[in-house]
């Protein structure tokens, strides 16, 4: 009894070192609630601030809230919204981000979006940067983002050809 007691916890180590590995091998992308698909940036000349965009996957049970975003790329990142009304469109500054439980939210150039300012070095269209978003009562996920020239986002859902 004791020896098969012993093989269980030792493939139950197996399994979690197994998880871990996978996990740091798909560039850190998942956690268990929290998914990041569909990440880039549009890329804009000299020290433009830029527009970020992802698809957040809730696969859990419970509302997930996204607080904050840094990146050793960016010396700011921050949250916002875009939004029109009366003919009138504006961007604002927002605390969190909620993705409901059991569902995704795809960020786009007239809805949220990650805003990256004062970029730490020189990119272009091509260059990948790394975002790490964090979240309330989930784990951080650092994400690679594929940066890409404006119009490059045209034809995907919620991405016009325009400028951010």
């Amino acid at each position: 009894m004791r020896c098969r007691h012993r093989l269980v916890v030792a493939c139950g180590f197996g399994l979690m070192g197994a998880a871990a590995w996978l996990s740091a091998a798909s560039g850190g992308q998942t956690s268990a609630a929290m998914q990041i698909r569909d990440a880039w940036v549009r890329w804009l000349p000299g020290n433009l601030p830029a527009g970020g965009y992802v698809t957040l996957i809730n696969s859990s049970d419970r509302p997930i809230s996204l607080t904050s975003a840094s990146s050793p790329d960016y010396a700011l990142v921050s949250l916002h919204r875009s939004q029109s009304a009366g003919g009138i469109s504006q961007m604002l500054a927002v605390k969190q981000i909620t993705v409901e439980a059991h569902s995704s939210l795809e960020f786009g150039a007239q809805g949220y979006h990650l805003m990256l300012e004062h970029p730490t070095r020189a990119l272009q269209p091509g260059d990948h940067v790394s975002v790490t978003l964090q979240f309330v009562g989930s784990p951080a996920v650092t994400a690679t983002l594929e940066v890409r020239k404006p119009g490059a986002g045209a034809g995907m859902p919620g991405m016009p050809d325009m400028a951010h």
